[in-house]
């Protein structure tokens, strides 16, 4: 799971781009790119400039859709070759770097709500056996009164039409989901589910607990974000690649647990990064400026980091944080940091873990707007408490105690000792960071200058090649 958020730099190296399992024929793709409401849009907005957004596994036939795409609708067409942070997202920065007005984001997709640029989302029809997922689906519930909520893949919506006539008249109480890309218009009506781009509406007494659910699409993050959240019903799935449906026994009891530990750890932590993993999705910078004021209140130093797709080696070089914070689409913010050197959180986690005020309750949120104010899942912070009526708390992890009160937003975070230090010999006091300290307490700081001191030299012929296998390495062995 570490890995799909960002590869492994050697495998991206050797990595052969191939055609995606099951896609469309070279014959096809007009009908498997929509080319023909993807031309329209371009038209109808009258866009001069368009960026196209492929993942790495349908590159191999951005030319060509590029090619078509021009000399249908005359504008200018730019292929984004690598993605800013997950393929899922719309790549809103490398669009504005070639001046696109528009973006046409193809493959599978968050459905995050975007802040600027006009989006349309091309999921690419991949094939899915009707026959197959009926039957699937009748064998997983036999009983024709069940009550199911039927959710897929984004790239399996263009079936999901079909399969409803298969399997309304057999059963009366299945509901459909449906894609919605960007805000739905106006509020919720009791009863109806909005979540991941999805929207339905459950009228049973009991609510949806009383539903079980059932997916379309190969196990991934979108699946576990999807059980995680709706962690009260009982899931099964359908994998049209292999053809095979079965109930779903990730064990979401175990996996809640892994995450209420890290809830754990981040109360804990002195030093917090926030991790920026999208600079598309609406409401990141609101977000972001939230948690600075949440750590801020709660007595914790916190740093905004914008280091592109993360990885253990990227985070390595932040020892004096305790853990990270990761700003993200709802599918990229479970990331497992197993891996990594220090672990990494959902703002909805740090929320539990520094705002007194929030309980949990059995539900899981991993869309990070549900925590901003005037939002579903919104919680004020308590008032400040003084110092000294702080009620003493015992870490599960250390043992050791810590305070669990909310400083004012202009109390210094760190003791004196740590916080303030002589700047020169006039005894005047300057504040030093977490990360100055930290550093002045290493044995190795990093390469010294020495300006004036290194001869200087004429310059030479350096080694030819990438640093994983200079071309002159065979040679010496």
């Amino acid at each position: 799971m570490a890995a799909a958020f960002s590869s492994d730099g050697e495998a991206a190296l050797r990595r052969e781009l191939r055609a995606a399992v099951a896609a469309a024929p070279r014959s096809d793709l007009d009908g498997f790119y929509e080319m023909g409401r993807a031309a329209a849009f371009v038209r109808d907005g009258g866009f001069r400039k368009v960026a196209l957004q492929f993942p790495d596994e349908l590159l191999a036939d951005a030319v060509e859709v590029a090619s078509k795409m021009e000399a249908a609708t005359g504008a200018e067409m730019y292929v984004l070759g690598d993605t800013t942070y997950g393929s899922c997202c719309v790549d809103e920065v490398a669009a504005e770097h070639v001046g696109a007005e528009a973006v046409l984001h193809y493959g599978p997709a968050c459905l995050s709500p975007c802040r600027k640029l006009p989006v349309l989302h091309i999921f690419g029809q991949q094939p899915l056996d009707i026959r197959r997922c009926t039957e699937a689906f009748q064998e997983l519930y036999p009983e024709q009164q069940s009550r199911v909520v039927v959710l897929s893949d984004v790239v399996y919506a263009h079936a999901m039409g079909e399969l409803e006539k298969q399997l309304c008249p057999e059963y009366p109480n299945i509901i459909f989901s449906r894609l919605v890309c960007g805000d739905p218009p106006g509020p919720a009506v009791p009863g109806e589910e909005r979540k991941f781009g999805r929207q339905f509406l459950v009228q049973a007494a009991g609510g949806l607990q009383d539903y079980a659910m059932f997916y379309v699409g190969s196990e991934g993050l979108a699946l576990t974000s999807f059980m995680l959240t709706w962690n009260c019903c009982p899931f099964s799935s359908f994998n049209p690649i292999t053809g095979c449906g079965r109930r779903e026994t990730l064990n979401v009891n175990r996996a809640l647990m892994r995450r209420l530990y890290l809830v754990e750890r981040a109360r804990d932590a002195s030093v917090v990064g926030i991790l920026v993993g999208t600079l598309g999705v609406a409401g990141y910078l609101t977000v972001l400026q939230h948690l600075r004021e949440l750590l801020c209140r709660a007595g914790k130093r916190s740093y905004t980091l914008a280091v592109g797709k993360p990885n253990p080696a990227k985070l390595a070089n932040f020892l004096e944080v305790d853990i990270f914070v990761l700003v993200a689409c709802a599918q990229n913010s479970l990331l497992d940091s197993s891996d990594f050197y220090q672990p990494v959180v959902t703002p909805y986690e740090l929320e539990l873990a520094c705002n007194p005020a929030r309980e949990w309750t059995g539900n899981y949120l991993t869309d990070f707007r549900d925590l901003l104010p005037g939002a579903c899942a919104h919680v004020e912070l308590p008032p400040a408490v003084p110092a000294g009526e702080a009620v003493p708390d015992v870490s599960l992890i250390t043992g050791k105690m810590r305070a669990t009160h909310l400083c004012g937003p202009l109390t210094s975070q760190l003791p004196p000792s740590t916080a303030l230090a002589c700047r020169d010999q006039t005894r005047a006091l300057a504040e030093i960071s977490p990360a100055a300290s930290f550093l002045e307490s290493r044995s190795w700081r990093g390469l010294e200058q020495q300006l004036g001191q290194t001869p200087v030299s004429k310059a030479v012929q350096g080694r030819r090649g990438i640093a994983i296998a200079y071309e002159d390495e065979g040679c010496e062995q």
